[in-house]
């Protein structure tokens, strides 16, 4: 099993809106990073844990937990002309964006950017690292226990 953060604007999808989903399931659409999708495409498997991160809010922070429950597949907004997530050069054959599904497991208390900046045993977790704006990071199993056990 792996861990990972997954940031999600609170606007788009919050942890509430998980939370009230049929089945309480999401597909983690929209990614256009192409190491973020990677890591999605070839490394996520069905039960990796999730740290459910708000960004672009008032308070971005891990606001809750979520599971990996279905294996990356290619991402329709892709291929819809009316989605901003459209790329003209992405086909059926050669889908070139992908997405997991997350499941709910449990809302948290929000452990905000400050506060994860303030422990040193978190010194390396990529989130914090100066210029990083991926949407999902791998998380070492020892900074998920140690936030596991803040939470």
């Amino acid at each position: 099993m792996r861990y990972w953060l997954m940031k999600s604007e609170p606007s788009d999808v919050s942890i509430d809106d998980l939370a009230s989903m049929p089945k309480q399931t999401v597909a983690w659409y929209g990614v256009r990073n192409y190491q973020a999708r990677n890591f999605m495409r070839d490394q996520m498997r069905v039960g990796d844990q999730v740290f459910f991160y708000h960004s672009s809010c008032e308070q971005p922070g891990i606001v809750g937990i979520a599971e990996v429950c279905k294996r990356a597949y290619p991402d329709a907004t892709q291929f819809d002309p009316a989605s901003k997530y459209f790329d003209p050069k992405a086909t059926p054959e050669t889908p070139r964006w992908f997405n997991v599904d997350v499941q709910f497991v449990k809302k948290t208390r929000l452990v905000g950017i400050k506060e994860l900046r303030s422990y040193p045993e978190l010194a390396s977790l990529r989130i914090l690292q100066k210029g990083s704006r991926l949407s999902i990071t791998p998380v070492d199993p020892a900074e998920w226990k140690f936030i596991m056990g803040i939470l």
